[in-house]
């Protein structure tokens, strides 16, 4: 008898766990074929958060009706996307331009640069150089960038319908749960997530943009072309914890030799660049974050590789608000808590309890 109980429960967990798989693999290959809507889906939430913070502050302060704060927050929403995706593309478009302009100065002194590291050396980076197809990455790069424009439109659409939709969020909620206690508890972690991936985006998109200054100044002081362009890259991939800045600054360092063939000139340029992120980002960045985010630093370097598989470099992007929101929901559960402690950097996993203001009302588009 116990031996048949035994074998059953073997059986039992061995079923679970391959349903388990099946069931990850069918959430990848969805993630996968659905990336784009759901890459816009997800910035459309975190701009929906960010931008009802804001309307609620407004109106409460300069008394200003709801509806004309939606109505406002979706136009600024819709110029700011469109105006940084016509941006975006003008910017790749120069670079290609400029590029290909100074491919050949690139390529006269590219021998005087790698003379150092013998000829064998020499030779197998002039042939990778050689085998590189510019021409299909440089087609690559602006399809992507065109394809910004489409998945602005979407953004846009999803975030104006979260907005006609905001006033039924919590009795949909409610209905959900069955249960008003627990309604005002799923309430609370969202509110809960929302403030601290607002916070972290909002101190984020500051120090990008004096990180993005920092590294124009030092391009105009130069005397380089593509400062504009050199600068929004940076900004854009300071975004990206631990790795973005190390990507900035070996682009920035790359394109200073490209444009100016100057192995002296490239190494100061890679010298400032690289002094601006060590100091902006051992500095300022963990002063003004504090404890906002207390997040594991292994754990973050496995988002970014997974999201970053599954969804590119949109998924490097988000991966660092999805492991906020991952983290939160699983301190609620009791048996994910282990992930959650897994996720958190001292083992202490943030579930939002810390936040002593409850959750702000929901606004009515009809007040």
């Amino acid at each position: 008898m116990d031996k048949s109980s035994g074998e059953a429960v073997l059986r039992e967990r061995l079923q679970t766990g391959f349903l388990g798989l099946i069931a990850f693999g069918l959430l990848l290959f969805m993630l996968v074929q659905a990336r784009f809507i759901l890459i816009s889906l997800a910035i459309a939430i975190i701009l929906f958060s960010l931008t009802s913070d804001a309307i609620f502050a407004i109106s409460s302060r300069l008394k200003v009706p709801k509806w004309l704060g939606t109505t406002l927050a979706l136009i600024g929403i819709t110029l700011a996307l469109l105006w940084l995706s016509t941006t975006i593309v003008t910017q790749i478009n120069e670079v290609v331009i400029i590029s290909i302009t100074y491919a050949e100065q690139a390529q006269a002194a590219l021998p005087s640069l790698t003379e150092r590291l013998g000829p064998e050396v020499q030779e197998r980076i002039l042939t990778a150089i050689a085998n590189f197809n510019i021409t299909g990455w440089i087609r690559s790069l602006a399809g992507q960038a065109s394809g910004l424009l489409s998945g602005s439109v979407l953004v846009i659409l999803f975030v104006g319908f979260m907005f006609a939709e905001q006033v039924w969020f919590p009795t949909k909620i409610e209905r959900l749960t069955g249960d008003p206690e627990k309604a005002l508890q799923v309430r609370r972690i969202i509110a809960s997530i929302m403030h601290r991936v607002n916070r972290y985006l909002v101190v984020k998109t500051a120090v990008s943009a004096v990180t993005a200054s920092a590294v124009w100044a030092i391009f105009r002081f130069s005397g380089l072309e593509l400062a504009g362009a050199v600068a929004l890259l940076t900004f854009i991939l300071n975004f990206i914890p631990s790795v973005g800045s190390i990507i900035a600054t070996v682009i920035t360092a790359i394109l200073a030799f490209v444009l100016s063939g100057d192995t002296t000139l490239t190494l100061l340029v890679a010298v400032a660049c690289t002094l601006v992120q060590f100091i902006i980002g051992n500095v300022l960045d963990p002063m003004l974050l504090g404890q906002t985010l207390r997040l594991s630093s292994f754990g973050i370097i496995l988002s970014l590789a997974f999201w970053g598989a599954v969804w590119g470099v949109p998924g490097m992007f988000l991966a660092v608000p999805i492991m906020v929101a991952l983290m939160i929901v699983c301190a609620h559960i009791p048996w994910l808590r282990p992930v959650a402690v897994l996720l958190s950097r001292e083992g202490l996993p943030d579930d939002g309890s810390s936040d002593d203001a409850p959750p702000a009302p929901p606004s009515s588009l009809a007040a």
